[in-house]
């Protein structure tokens, strides 16, 4: 049984770093895991580390209730069958913590609307949905993405003042708007937030779709073939590999240009394996796909077999698994509240008189 530490009094030599994921699948897929979730597992030495399935996020869009109640399960279930320790990492539920969506309210107010706006995600995917049916929330996504990480912020005698946020391409302009919402409050109110950075993990890997080595693996793009599930049984997981898309050739070469499919299977079997490119390179100069194509299959069930098992049986003692999540939104409710109390104070909040 975990012990229950108090991020709010324990010593914080290391830095920060807070990071989540959307509760939108079934299932992880590959390119989550190789891209962010594994190094999650990594900074969690290094680092005094803040994990969240972000379900306010995932509520931009229609939903089932019991669907999201039941992925929310699903993706914490998953992080820690993939390794993230609730005794070194604190691991919740966004929503269990009221303060974010208290912080994102005062944020946007501090928010142009113009620069809000700007934001090339929200053009992207309102163009894509039609005005009727891009709702407010997802326009104000991320100033709630912004509240997520700022809530973190080391105060003052917090140790190492550091807040880092592992970010991929598409989420650099919305820690650009962090950087700034975090500076202007600062500049308006006094010194309260950190500007977070943003850093790529060592390891983290670019994973495209296995249709499509062009595109990147993604659960709202991505046909079914062209993604791998972490939950999937080893049946269809394995054909999808041998069926993934390489080219008219027969050399085992990293070539972005001519050859984007056994590119980014190259990619996918020196993350798994720790291999460098160039020695599977040699490892497969005359032997073609086929047994190429069956090792990394088999490097893909061996690494994901214990973790959809881990998975299930997190799964099977649900009462377990609320006892870790109520633990770890304890934990980040205390850092939050903290936080919250300062802000409230420097905006000019009427305070509780506890």
């Amino acid at each position: 049984m975990p012990e229950a530490f108090d991020p709010t009094t324990a010593p914080a030599a290391a830095p920060r770093v807070l990071s989540g994921i959307q509760p939108t699948a079934d299932s992880f897929h590959l390119g989550n895991y190789l891209g962010a979730l594994r190094q999650w597992v990594s900074l969690q030495d290094t680092h005094e580390a803040f994990y969240c399935v972000v379900d306010l996020h995932a509520i931009t869009v229609e939903h089932d209730p019991e669907v999201l109640r039941r992925r929310s399960k699903v993706a914490a279930a998953q992080l820690l069958a993939m390794g993230v320790d609730p005794e070194r990492a604190t691991v919740f539920v966004q929503s269990q913590v009221p303060e974010h969506a208290e912080l994102a309210w005062v944020l946007g107010c501090l928010t142009g609307f113009g620069e809000a706006g700007r934001m090339t995600q929200f053009k992207d995917k309102s163009a894509k949905q039609g005005q009727s049916n891009t709702t407010v929330g997802l326009f104000t996504y991320p100033i709630l993405q912004a509240a997520d990480i700022l809530l973190y912020s080391p105060e003052p005698g917090d140790g190492e003042r550091v807040l880092r946020v592992p970010v991929g391409e598409d989420q650099r302009q919305h820690l650009e708007l962090t950087r700034t919402l975090a500076n202007r409050f600062n500049h308006r109110f006094g010194d309260t937030f950190v500007p977070p950075e943003a850093f790529i993990p060592e390891g983290a890997a670019k994973i495209t779709d296995l249709q499509e080595p062009t595109a990147k693996m993604s659960k709202s793009a991505s046909s079914p073939q062209g993604i791998i599930d972490v939950l999937e049984e080893p049946g269809p997981m394995r054909k999808k590999i041998m069926r993934a898309v390489t080219d008219t050739g027969t050399e085992v070469v990293y070539d972005e240009e001519n050859k984007a499919g056994v590119t980014n299977l190259l990619r996918i079997f020196s993350a798994l394996e720790g291999t460098p490119i160039p020695d599977l390179e040699k490892r497969y100069a005359d032997s073609g796909y086929g047994q190429f194509k069956k090792d990394i299959a088999q490097a893909v069930l061996d690494t994901f077999t214990p973790i959809r098992e881990r998975t299930r049986e997190l799964l099977a003692d649900e009462a377990e698994l609320d006892r870790l999540l109520a633990l770890g939104a304890e934990r980040a409710g205390k850092v939050a509240a903290r936080t919250m109390d300062t802000v409230r104070e420097r905006v000019g909040f009427v305070g509780r008189g506890r």
